[in-house]
């Protein structure tokens, strides 16, 4: 299922043309990371679980490198 979600989220995010700049836009707030209502705001189809999937920390934020790693 994880993997499943993963996978949604990478869909997800690649068809929203995310990059860099996007992480910056997205980060309303520019604390550097993006919460879940960030997330959602910018894109809002992301669900809880796919969100959580792309959290590789598990620190309920997501940062520019698990952003980057989820557009392989």
């Amino acid at each position: 299922m994880k993997k499943f979600l993963t996978l949604a989220t990478v869909t997800l995010l690649t068809a929203t043309g995310a990059n860099a700049a996007e992480f910056v836009e997205i980060d309303t707030n520019a604390d550097g990371y993006l919460s879940f209502e960030e997330v959602v705001a910018a894109m809002p189809d992301m669900t809880e679980d796919a969100f959580k999937a792309v959290d590789i920390n598990l620190d309920a934020q997501i940062d520019a490198d698990e952003f980057a790693a989820a557009e392989l």
